[in-house]
């Protein structure tokens, strides 16, 4: 069973970031593959979006992303 990963990022596209993991050529997921993208969120100013990321790679926000996706993740 392969591990959960969480990557959490900003970029201004998204389609292009994602084919760019499915073909190994991001050094942090490339022995990870094959990736999936299961949750996005969108801001409409860099500035949110910054403080957004900053928030989500808190403890406080990976259980808020764990408990969103909890019924994915347990089936």
């Amino acid at each position: 069973m392969q591990k959960e990963a969480y990557k959490m990022y900003q970029h201004n596209n998204l389609r292009q970031r994602l084919e760019e993991h499915k073909n190994g050529k991001v050094s942090s997921t490339k022995n990870r593959l094959p990736v999936r993208l299961i949750y996005w969120e969108g801001c409409l100013c860099q500035r949110d979006a910054t403080q957004r990321e900053k928030y989500l790679k808190t403890a406080w926000g990976k259980r808020y992303i764990k408990n969103r996706l909890k019924n994915y993740l347990t089936g």
